[in-house]
């Protein structure tokens, strides 16, 4: 071989290893993110996926767990449990208590972010008022239903107060009529999820410059038209984004529910996640049970979507 046909060889293999250099950096660099994020898609798939597709296999089969040869029914459970009367009135139930507390928790914590910011309150008595109205955030389900039932017990404190102004004549059992337990069981879920507007809503208000405000007064603006037309738009990315997200963990709500009325009187409080948790662990039909979950998944994906979706949008 020739000097000149050495010197080639080498020049290609000079250049197929910087290729190859070149080709090992830009993999390392597309697959750096991936491996940073692999124990935590590796904790979402055993935690989250694979439970999830473990309860849509088992809404699928007869009788799954409590029979050691369980059948592929197919939509057989979910028709069964839609037939049920129980579940439609778990499901207006839920859709009411839902709503409603989402409703008041955006009234209220809107309105008590716009208490917290005004400058005519004295700083000193607003500290005050954040700590008292972010009082209920601090407690949890447990606490809060316990002290609720205290207070809404027929010989508590609620009914003595409405007794002494002459309100009503008689005790009212709050948890025990089937005409007040969904309402009241409502008011205390809005009472302890309210803060969480409050202080996002409180937030955004912090980033809404005065210079709009300013110039709003100067053309002739008054107190509701600055609300309607600065504050307002300026909330809505947040109002949206968080109506959203409480809906969608309001209609999981267990514990407050369970601890208070347990689903009673007579269905009257029954969710759809005590009616799921009363299939699966006190009638033992897991199948049933797993159909129950996967329609209240299905109806927290929905809400999801559309979080999704406006989230989207915005970017």
């Amino acid at each position: 071989m020739s000097v000149v046909g050495h010197d080639r060889v080498l020049a290609d293999s000079a250049k197929g290893t910087a290729f190859q250099r070149l080709v090992s950096y830009r993999t390392r660099r597309l697959l750096a993110p991936y491996l940073y994020l692999a124990p935590t898609l590796a904790l979402l798939l055993v935690l989250m996926l694979f439970p999830m597709a473990v309860v849509l296999y088992y809404a699928t089969l007869d009788n799954v767990i409590m029979n050691r040869s369980p059948v592929f029914v197919g939509l057989a459970n979910f028709k069964a449990i839609f037939l049920d009367e129980t579940f439609r009135i778990s499901i207006g139930n839920t859709l009411y208590f839902t709503t409603m507390s989402v409703v008041f928790h955006l009234g209220l914590g809107l309105g008590f972010a716009l208490l917290l910011d005004s400058r005519r309150i004295n700083p000193i008595v607003r500290a005050v008022f954040r700590v008292i109205y972010i009082l209920p955030w601090l407690f949890t389900a447990v606490i809060i239903a316990i002290v609720w039932r205290l207070l809404l017990d027929p010989s508590g404190v609620v009914n003595a107060v409405l007794v002494t102004l002459g309100i009503t004549d008689t005790n009212i059992e709050w948890f025990s009529s089937s005409d007040t337990a969904i309402h009241a069981l409502t008011f205390v879920n809005i009472w302890a999820g309210y803060p969480l507007f409050m202080v996002s809503l409180l937030a955004g208000l912090q980033g809404v410059p005065d210079s709009l405000y300013e110039a709003a007064s100067i053309d002739g603006a008054n107190e509701f038209q600055k609300l309607r037309y600065i504050t307002i738009p300026h909330l809505m990315p947040i109002i949206v984004s968080i109506a959203l997200l409480d809906f969608i963990w309001t209609m999981q709500v267990f514990p407050l529910v369970w601890l208070t009325t347990g689903g009673g009187p007579i269905h009257a409080t029954e969710m759809i996640s005590t009616y799921t948790y009363k299939l699966a662990f006190t009638r033992y039909e897991f199948s049933l049970a797993s159909a129950s979950a996967v329609v209240m998944l299905l109806f927290s994906l929905v809400g999801a979507f559309f979080y999704l979706r406006y989230q989207k949008v915005r970017d």
